[in-house]
């Protein structure tokens, strides 16, 4: 399970148009996507450290049951 956590971070209002322009063009769902990628792209890390893989199907309740009582 991924957790969000709220964060405010300040950015001025020319940065934001920015970041709401890279949103569009990238076809983003957030802007937390968008910073991902840019991150991504400028570091080289693989997509696949920010998060599970995509390929897999989500956990089941009964998955998680499972595991708990390991």
């Amino acid at each position: 399970m991924v957790v969000i956590v709220p964060t405010t971070v300040q950015i001025a209002e020319k940065t934001l148009q920015m970041l709401n322009k890279l949103k569009e063009e990238m076809r983003a769902r957030s802007h937390d996507e968008v910073i991902k990628t840019l991150i991504s792209e400028r570091k080289k890390i693989p997509r696949s450290m920010f998060g599970s893989n995509r390929k897999l199907k989500p956990f089941s309740k009964e998955d998680e049951a499972e595991f708990h009582e390991l």
